[in-house]
Parts: structure tokens; C-alpha cells; sequence
């Protein structure tokens, strides 16, 4: 098995599994495309390609037909509620809605009309980005991408997935820029919230999709304050270092230490025996006073967590 690891000096962030968004809107549900800057569909011109699914955007009348056997199952369904609360039946709704999702559109154009996840023109950094990524092309039951951020660069590694082997992990690099080579990233949170674009320095963008968004954007939207070791009070060393022998953390590992809004200090532990292919990189995480004093979640801050 091989871990992909950072270079020498390189702190590792964050890591999630990822792959190209796929759209929400009923006229592209299920859908994506790979789009030059006049909206041409370039996914046959990329070089290592295989071939994949062309789609075709439903038309004005398919999706009001959908809507409308929509609104008629949600009929149907209300009225069977509403039989079955009256004859004594105990009914209620389950389950928790993402407060990060938006049932209206940032871009019509982009997430309603047409949902492009590459914008870009010949020669620019988003053609680069692997196949692997498309969920048309590469089969999740069997193989997973992840999004790797440090505090350098973003890379993209594949890796054979297991159902009943989650911890085996055979890193394959297919990707990697340059954080200078980034110029925004932007969450979208059209429908269900798990969407972000990113646009690079020449003007191309991508839009992919993470179910775990937030342990990537924590260091990127907008980045955390990260400080290093030395620059800690001895008192705050020594609750770093115990908090290390705590979680057995190797010498190849490095902890990652931020500042809050609050002025406390978060400190995550990132470790390799506690990757899987399904959920990337679970940290082990501490938050610490200005006395070096660790902080019992009962007293967070809002903004501590």
C-alpha cells in the first residue's frame, strides 16, 4: 500500500473525496458538461480521455411534464398523510436538511440552462484535470478520487476502493497545482450544498463536488490563520506535544495549528492509520487557550468549532 505523502517542510491540510459536480435542476439532473468559453462541448478533445456519456439537456416541455408528476406524487403523498394522521397513525418527517443548501440558483445560466463543471479554453489548467474525476467515466464502486490540500498545493490522487477494506489505501498522483496558480474559490450551494468552484489564474474553472466540503474549505474559504510550532508559548508546546503522545502521532506527521476567530488555538492531528478510501483523512482535534490550556468542548465558542 502507498500513502501519498507531502514533501519535506510541506504541512498536509486536509483530504476528501471528491469528483466532478453533477447537476440538481430538473432540466440537468444527472447531468454535466465540459465546456469551452462559447459553451461547446469539449470533452472529446481531451487528451487521455476515454470515451463517456454525452448528455443532452431536457427541453421546456420534458421538464414541466417531470414537475408535474412531481407535484402529483407530492399530492398523492399528502393526502396519504393526512388519511393516515386522521385514523391515529403517528406520523413524522425524518431526517436533518444541510443548512449550506439553496434551492435558488447563484448562476442560472451555468446550474439551471446548462451545467457545465469544465470552463475552458485550449491550453489552460482545467484541461488538465484527470478523467478520474467523472463520475461517467470512472466507476466509484470500485475506485475513488481524492482532493489533497497543503498549505503548497492541491493534488488529486485515485486509489482502488474496497467496501470491506476501507483502510486499504494505494494512492495513485494524477494531479497537482500550485495554490499561486489558483485564483478563487467559490462555494456553490445550489440544492444540496456540497458543490465548489474553482477558477484558476488563466481564467479556466472547474466545479466539483465533496459530500465532506468543509474540511476542505476550512483552509482555503477563507484560509485558516496557521501558525507554526515555534512560534507558541512553552506552556502551549508542551499541551501540543501531549496532546501528539495522546493520539501515538508518528514523526512523519506534523501537527496543524490555526488560530480562531476567537483567538484560541485549534490543533489537528491528521492520522495515516486513520485514512480510509471512503472518507479521506479524520483528524484528531484539540482547541487551546492563550495559557496553553486545553479548552473542554462544553466551553466552545460558536466560531471554536
Amino acid at each position: 500500500m502507498k500513502i501519498w505523502q507531502p514533501e519535506p517542510g510541506e504541512t498536509l491540510l486536509s483530504r476528501t473525496p471528491v469528483t466532478f459536480a453533477t447537476g440538481a435542476a430538473t432540466r440537468v439532473r444527472g447531468m454535466r458538461w465540459f465546456r469551452d468559453t462559447q459553451r461547446n462541448d469539449i470533452q472529446h478533445e481531451l487528451p487521455g480521455w476515454p470515451g463517456g456519456p454525452s448528455y443532452v439537456a431536457r427541453s421546456t416541455g420534458g421538464v414541466v411534464a417531470q414537475k408535474s408528476l412531481k407535484a402529483t406524487a407530492m399530492a398523492v403523498g399528502a393526502a396519504t398523510l393526512a388519511f393516515l394522521s386522521s385514523a391515529g397513525g403517528n406520523i413524522s418527517g425524518g431526517g436533518q436538511s444541510d443548512d449550506s443548501g439553496s434551492d435558488t440558483p447563484d448562476d442560472p445560466a451555468d446550474e439551471v440552462d446548462d451545467f457545465p463543471v469544465m470552463w475552458a479554453a485550449a491550453g489552460t489548467t482545467a484541461r488538465t484535470l484527470p478523467w478520474q474525476l467523472d463520475p461517467g467515466r470512472s466507476d466509484e464502486k470500485h475506485y475513488r478520487t481524492h482532493l489533497i490540500v497543503t498549505d503548497r498545493r492541491l493534488v488529486i490522487v485515485g486509489l482502488p476502493f474496497h467496501k470491506k477494506d476501507l483502510e486499504r489505501i494505494d494512492d495513485e498522483l494524477l494531479w497537482e497545482c500550485a495554490r499561486t496558480d489558483i485564483k478563487s474559490i467559490e462555494l456553490k450551494n445550489f440544492k444540496d450544498g456540497y458543490d465548489f468552484k474553482v477558477t484558476f489564474m488563466d481564467g479556466s474553472w472547474c466545479r466539483l463536488r465533496s459530500v465532506w466540503r468543509v474540511r476542505i474549505m476550512q483552509y482555503l474559504v477563507p484560509p485558516r490563520d496557521v501558525v507554526s510550532l515555534d512560534s507558541l508559548t512553552p506552556e502551549q508546546r508542551e499541551t501540543v506535544s501531549n496532546f501528539a503522545t495522546q493520539n501515538q502521532m508518528p514523526d512523519s506527521v506534523s501537527p496543524i495549528i490555526s488560530r480562531n476567530p476567537t483567538g484560541r488555538l485549534r490543533v489537528d492531528i491528521l492520522l495515516p492509520s486513520r485514512f480510509t478510501s471512503a472518507f479521506g483523512a479524520s483528524e484528531a482535534t484539540m482547541t487551546m487557550d492563550s495559557a496553553g490550556q486545553k479548552v473542554d468542548i462544553d466551553d466552545y465558542l460558536p466560531e471554536d468549532f
